[in-house]
């Protein structure tokens, strides 16, 4: 898939997601053959495996399983399978081996945000539709986002041992109002905490591949090196939102860390390997980043060997930030609801991915 036939405004999300509903008077011109490359025992994928449930008009599943012998291959092929709903965590080798073997697959569908767990050179060179779940876990991110910058601003540590220790001790906190964001992956996450940094009053630099200002960026740079190390150095607060590809693996390290503005905090909800980990922890450590709100890691779950549990000025969690009650269902009843309409109507499918950049 080329990169200039992704349409990247067809972004759902819940904001916007009443004015980019289907036409459902558009005629369906064809029929969606689905694989589910999924857990047939999570419950989130109901809306599209329990057998009990009716699928749009002019859908049909064909198969659900983990892996590739949960699949009769030359059946999917007698049928004519093409669509995959991907959502298994080790869906990389089983979604490897259906492309290579079905050649009538059209599009895949990620109930995951990321595509890093089934990058593969076969899905690089895939000539169909990708599309994932961009865009459901934008707002919490981003609410995530604030908050730690909050923590820091704050000092929330010191609230939590004032009141343990009943220390009435005052002292002075720092407005998030004037500061600067700075926004490493500005996709929809990204974009997201930029509307809740603006309502703050605080001012926003974002790298951009085309450094095209919008009306929630006060400066955009290009997503080159020397850019990168500009926006640390000019930043408070420094918000990674990237997707893991080979281009962002070890993107930011030591020279980042060495350029940062003083006092700054690093936060991270993209995705741990983008971030050189040892050259955090001693940034961290000798004082070049005032602290740092991490979500991601390198290695998941985090090893306990690891310095960053014991580091005061890191506000630590299990990559559970988007993690709501709701937030796989709703993802499953996206692709349902949303796309899978679209789909059979012949209509532009929402939250396409560029599969040859993994985003």
């Amino acid at each position: 898939m080329s990169r200039t036939t992704v349409d990247h405004s067809l972004f759902w999300n819940r904001e916007i997601s009443s004015k980019l509903s289907y036409d459902a008077n558009a005629p369906i011109v064809k029929e969606a053959k689905i694989i589910s490359l999924s857990d047939v025992n999570d419950p989130s994928n109901g809306p599209l495996n329990n057998p009990t449930n009716d699928l749009p008009q002019g859908s049909r599943l064909l198969a659900v399983g983990g892996s590739i012998d949960d699949f009769d291959v030359e059946l999917l092929k007698r049928e004519g399978a093409n669509t995959i709903f991907v959502s298994h965590p080790l869906a990389r080798d089983p979604l490897d081996r259906l492309l290579q073997e079905i050649p009538s697959i059209e599009w895949i569908h990620s109930r995951s945000a990321g595509m890093d767990f089934v990058a593969s050179p076969t899905l690089t060179s895939f000539q169909g539709k990708v599309t994932n779940a961009k865009g459901l876990y934008s707002s919490t991110l981003a609410e995530y986002t604030m908050m730690a910058c909050s923590y820091f601003a704050k000092d929330l540590p010191r609230l939590l041992k004032n009141k343990g220790f009943k220390n009435w001790e005052k002292y002075n906190v720092l407005e998030l109002r004037g500061s600067t964001l700075g926004i490493v992956g500005y996709g929809d996450i990204g974009r997201a905490a930029a509307r809740l940094a603006v309502a703050y009053g605080m001012k926003v630099i974002a790298l951009r591949r085309r450094p095209v200002p919008d009306d929630l960026c006060s400066v955009v740079y290009g997503n080159d090196k020397e850019s990168l190390n500009r926006l640390f150095a000019e930043c408070d607060y420094i918000l990674c939102a990237a997707p893991l590809t080979a281009e962002t693996n070890g993107m930011i390290g030591k020279e980042q860390f060495d350029a940062a503005k003083s006092g700054a905090v690093f936060i991270n909800v993209g995705r741990g390997p983008i971030v050189d980990e040892d050259a955090l922890v001693e940034a961290l450590k000798d004082g070049r980043l005032k602290g740092a709100g991490l979500d991601v890691f390198a290695t998941e779950p985090l090893s306990k060997s690891s310095p960053l549990w014991e580091l005061d000025n890191v506000l630590l969690s299990p990559h559970n930030m988007d993690q709501t009650a709701t937030f796989t269902y709703e993802s499953t009843s996206f692709f349902v609801e949303e796309n899978l309409p679209r789909f059979v109507r012949g209509l532009p499918l929402l939250n396409p991915v560029d599969a040859s950049a993994g985003y």
